[in-house]
């Protein structure tokens, strides 16, 4: 799954590499690599693969989800998509609390105690899905899991899952990208040394 997913993320032309003129992330991390999942929904076979793999995923790892909640804005159309192939409720949670109207987070209805999945397209650091997660629990659901394409599988991230006592799931990692990336010519052997040393200096 971790390779055939990667595989898809760069025929569907989601990776960027550029170790000459690094990426600016939003929390300021000068990064060679950027992944934009929402081009999968551009290309049908790739993103049948990856919703694929995240339903597999989901069944696999979280078997007693009772519903799907993606983050704004770029988990939402995979949550929507897994939900509706397993049946499940879904919904969403912005960044911050709307302006007007009720004021809500979150888009959809939560039931105390409901077992939800966060769904979410990719995690670098971790703080944005987490803060999702709070926010389900503060509305009363029992947040089982979150599941995602891609990870940086930063130390960063791991660490602030490990204090949140939250588990996640990826279909593919930034280790996996980087070795069909090389097999398949995008990159350059002294390439991946480069993404390696970025990797795990974060």
């Amino acid at each position: 799954m971790r390779k055939r997913t990667a595989k898809a993320l760069l025929a569907t032309g989601a990776v960027f590499f550029r170790p000459e003129e690094p990426f600016t992330w939003a929390s300021g991390i000068k990064s060679p690599v950027y992944c934009d999942n929402r081009l999968v929904l551009t290309s049908p076979q790739e993103r049948q693969i990856v919703e694929e793999g995240l339903v597999e995923l989901i069944r696999e790892e979280y078997p007693e989800a009772e519903a799907l909640f993606g983050t704004a804005t770029a988990g939402i159309p995979h949550a929507a998509i897994a939900g509706y192939v397993m049946g499940l409720p879904m919904g969403y949670v912005r960044s911050g609390a709307k302006d007007h109207g009720r004021g809500s987070r979150i888009e959809g209805r939560v039931r105390p105690g409901q077992k939800v999945v966060v769904v979410e397209d990719l995690i670098s650091t971790g703080g944005s899905v987490i803060s999702a997660a709070r926010a389900l629990q503060e509305a009363g659901a029992e947040v089982i899991g979150v599941a995602c394409i891609f990870t940086y599988d930063l130390k960063k991230a791991r660490t602030a899952f490990a204090q949140e006592d939250l588990k996640y799931r990826s279909l593919t990692d930034f280790d996996a990208v980087a070795a069909a990336a090389a097999e398949e010519g995008y990159i350059s052997e002294d390439d991946i040394a480069q993404l390696m040393d970025f990797r795990n200096s974060l």
